[in-house]
């Protein structure tokens, strides 16, 4: 009977139709985050183990990896990486893998799906026929904006940004983006300010990595240049945008709405947003479909497989 490898799940991969349960089955699997005591349990149970599981949920921070004298690598479920410590990892020789391209399209979408939402009041319509209040005397719900033929700024054009791109010529739309850099593999016109993107655009979609160097990316200064008109929509990691100047600029009128997949301080969402009519809000859904959950899970595995047979990963974070 083979024996099988030792690995560390830091949490748990609920959210994926059956990670835990072929992890499991592979593998001699800790399950940290069933131990009250996490550092006791890396010291009882981390020698010898060489591969860690785990997600932009849960990370791998300095500690952990410090805790694992035989670490070799981390592979994480889902593409966002800044909770690992990746140079923590670098220092120590470890491999560190995400699960790239296979959830762009549909995080791509659902970005699309919250800008629709937005512009043409779809949650505060939903919530108008729910409450019965169709044809009655209050009268309807405001004047929309139309979406085709506008003005897209993207902050961020990386794989998913690239995505939404696409999608924003299919609605005629004129698109420029903000990088740190200028792509010169591409048409699409160059905003070295975000700050004049914002003042540009119609819509700004977030679409940037998430961690230290993009935190409050948007600010005050962004968000009032967008405009009582205009649309952000946040697809990437909450604390890109300074949240309470994103509430602020909602309530003075300075902006016109907020279509929002992740937030500053999840699951907390400020009150003032609940109750906005401002605001499409969701639950950072926008991996979740059933396709892409699998295709992460499976690349996940894949990882990890890999690292055990050959001592590489597959989709290695650069």
């Amino acid at each position: 009977m083979t024996t099988k490898q030792r690995i560390i799940q830091v949490g748990s991969l609920a959210g994926s139709p059956s990670a835990n349960k072929r992890l499991a089955d592979g593998y001699d699997v800790v399950e940290l985050w069933k131990y009250p005591d996490r550092k006791a349990a890396l010291a009882e149970h981390g020698k010898g183990v060489t591969a860690v599981v785990t997600s932009a949920n849960f990370g791998a921070n300095a500690e952990l990896i410090n805790a694992l004298p035989d670490l070799k690598a981390i592979c994480s479920w889902g593409v966002g990486y800044e909770t690992i410590d990746v140079e923590a990892a670098r220092q120590r020789g470890v491999l560190v893998s995400n699960t790239p391209d296979v959830l762009t399209d549909c995080v791509a979408d659902l970005a699309w799906g919250l800008l629709i939402a937005g512009a043409r009041r779809m949650g505060q319509g939903e919530r108008f026929v729910r409450a019965g209040q169709w044809g009655q005397v209050h009268g309807s719900i405001p004047l929309g904006l139309r979406v085709s033929g506008k003005k897209l700024g993207i902050v961020g054009l990386g794989r998913i940004g690239e995505a939404i791109a696409k999608r924003g010529t299919g609605f005629d739309m004129d698109v420029r983006y903000h990088n740190r850099r200028k792509r010169d593999d591409i048409a699409y016109g160059y905003e070295a300010s975000l700050t004049d993107l914002a003042k540009w655009a119609d819509f700004l979609i977030v679409a940037t990595v998430g961690g230290p160097s993009t935190r409050h990316l948007v600010n005050r200064e962004v968000l009032e240049a967008l405009g009582p008109k205009g649309i952000i929509v946040n697809i990437a990691r909450g604390p890109v945008i300074d949240e309470t100047a994103l509430v602020a600029a909602l309530e003075a009128g300075k902006l016109g709405c907020a279509a929002l997949d992740v937030f500053e301080h999840e699951p907390k969402v400020p009150e003032s947003l609940i109750k906005s009519d401002k605001a499409v809000l969701l639950p950072h859904v926008g991996s979740a479909t059933e396709e892409t959950r699998l295709a992460m899970e499976n690349m996940m595995l894949e990882n990890l497989q890999a690292f055990f047979e050959t001592g590489r990963v597959v989709t290695p974070v650069e």
